[in-house]
């Protein structure tokens, strides 16, 4: 959309009143099917009747071609690959993101930052409240989770005492055993999640991160610690809304240092991530920093918990600090409500990422749906 047909001015109080009425609409009415409110898809019918009222699209078709609408992402099982829609609040926040010559100074505005805070702050305080456990029972038929509640450590819905605390549920102990336990060179998946990975930080903002502004540096907030991971490997692991909103660790070993990055909240949807031109998110996003040091090998990790839109606080688990010995697979922490990202950064050699892992997230420009302990590379031997 050129900014000549919609100021900035414009589209930033279209995009605020949008954020501001759809979440309303989620909080108002809690016992609401989620994908009637937060969660209806941006490519609807529906979603476009709705936009249109707020933003100057002449038609549909003009939407679909300036906005994508999803993404696709490829079951590793059984190699199918299929389409992901983007929820309507994923593609608001989009229109946040992008304002045509004027979008670096919008992407800095502390206008954006302030109302992507207020939202979530709002967000994070209505499904922290007992009330909000009315939004259990939709949210779990809505996203057909059923078949997966004999996997929490709590099964019964109706024992949870909110939304959030539903949502930041608890898998047991056995419900995700790691790939090759008894193989320190193993490096696993964090979290149930979308996730690329690449042998290179190079290839990744290649095929993926195009956003300008991203560094290692400015990700792990040092510049110590990105010369020693120049050249290493990342893996990127994208929670929907609807997955198990924990992150475990990748690998044996013990934690160094955790540091709290203060951000701002814009989506993490691919969408975001590999639209060249555009800040990137990751940078910019409130996040969490743990360097551990792995067992097998001495060598450091850095695995980075990065809040997104809606997303109400990043928790540790009870014991994770400083000195902490942690197992792979051990589950480090949760997300309250939204869509999150955890990055996993190896040193160069220490890892050599499965081939089909690589082949979905350069050739196929596609996220591989995981679960938690499965393999996504190993140390070479």
């Amino acid at each position: 959309m050129a900014s000549s047909d919609f100021g900035k001015e414009a589209h930033f109080q279209a995009s605020a009143t949008a954020l501001d009425q759809v979440t309303n609409a989620a909080v108002e009415s809690k016992a609401e099917n989620p994908k009637n409110t937060l969660h209806v898809p941006a490519n609807h019918e529906k979603s476009h009747k709705w936009l249109q009222r707020i933003f100057p699209y002449q038609s549909l078709e003009e939407m679909e071609s300036a906005w994508g609408l999803g993404n696709y992402v490829i079951d590793r099982t059984t190699r199918q690959k299929t389409w992901e829609p983007m929820s309507i609040y994923v593609r608001i926040g989009m229109h946040l993101l992008y304002v045509g010559s004027e979008q670096e100074k919008a992407l800095h505005s502390q206008r954006v930052q302030k109302l992507l805070k207020e939202q979530s702050d709002k967000m994070g305080r209505e499904y922290d409240d007992p009330k909000s456990v009315d939004h259990i029972m939709p949210f779990i038929e809505s996203f057909d989770l059923q078949g997966s509640l004999q996997q929490l450590k709590e099964p019964d819905p109706t024992k949870y005492k909110s939304f959030n605390d539903f949502f930041s549920r608890e898998l047991r102990p056995d419900a995700r055993p790691i790939a090759e336990p008894e193989n320190d060179r193993v490096i696993s998946s964090v979290a149930d999640c979308r996730l690329t990975a690449f042998p290179t930080i190079d290839l990744a903002t290649k095929y993926w991160i195009k956003g300008f502004g991203f560094t290692l540096a400015r990700l792990l907030n040092s510049e110590q610690l990105a010369d020693y991971f120049d050249g290493g490997s990342i893996v990127i692991q994208r929670l929907a809304p609807q997955d198990y909103h924990r992150w475990h660790s990748p690998v044996d070993g013990t934690v160094e240092s955790i540091e709290q990055v203060h951000g701002t909240y814009y989506t993490v949807n691919p969408m975001a991530i590999r639209e060249a031109g555009t800040m990137d998110v990751y940078c910019e996003n409130s996040r969490s920093v743990m360097i551990m040091k792995r067992k097998a090998t001495g060598s450091p990790i850095a695995v980075v918990a990065v809040g997104a839109m809606l997303v109400g606080s990043i928790v540790y688990n009870d014991g994770i600090k400083q000195g902490a010995d942690i197992k792979r697979g051990q589950c480090l922490g949760a997300f309250r409500y939204g869509g999150s990202t955890v990055l996993t950064i190896l040193p160069k050699g220490e890892a050599v990422v499965d081939e089909d892992i690589v082949r979905h997230s350069t050739q196929d420009a596609c996220e591989t749906l995981m679960k938690v302990g499965w393999r996504v590379g190993a140390r070479p031997a």
